[in-house]
């Protein structure tokens, strides 16, 4: 048994590229491109990840803005609005909307948009 399995085969590679120098060579280049690509291609992941997690808080345009209420309405659960109450916009998800009554002790509330629209001058 022979511990000359390595280095006969980097010899037999090197004769196949022309010389050693070659093969370092390629290998060199090689393991450059392959970097790249894979440092390309974690980027490009990273970005689709953070953009996909971030989507939610750029759709929320409406995020601190304090609007007036404008008619007396109850939502569907026992959150209700009286003409002159205050609520301000925490955060957005698709149709919900969590909020914020202004003087209210049982804050938050999600409420959806078109509850909104109804009852004030949100957007």
């Amino acid at each position: 048994m022979s511990n000359l399995g390595f280095y006969q085969t980097l010899t037999t590679l090197s004769k196949k590229v022309g010389d050693p120098k070659r093969l370092v060579g390629i290998i060199a280049v090689g393991g450059y491109v392959t970097l790249r690509l894979g440092e390309a291609g974690v980027k490009k992941g990273a970005k689709i990840i953070t953009n996909k997690f971030l989507k939610k808080d750029k759709l929320c345009i409406n995020k601190g803005i304090v609007y007036d209420v404008i008619a007396d309405e109850q939502d569907s659960g026992d959150l209700f609005f009286r003409i002159g109450d205050k609520y301000k916009v925490l955060n957005c998800d698709g149709d919900s909307i969590l909020i914020e009554k202004l003087g209210d002790d049982n804050n938050p509330y999600y409420v959806s948009r078109d509850f909104l629209v109804s009852i004030s001058d949100y957007q």
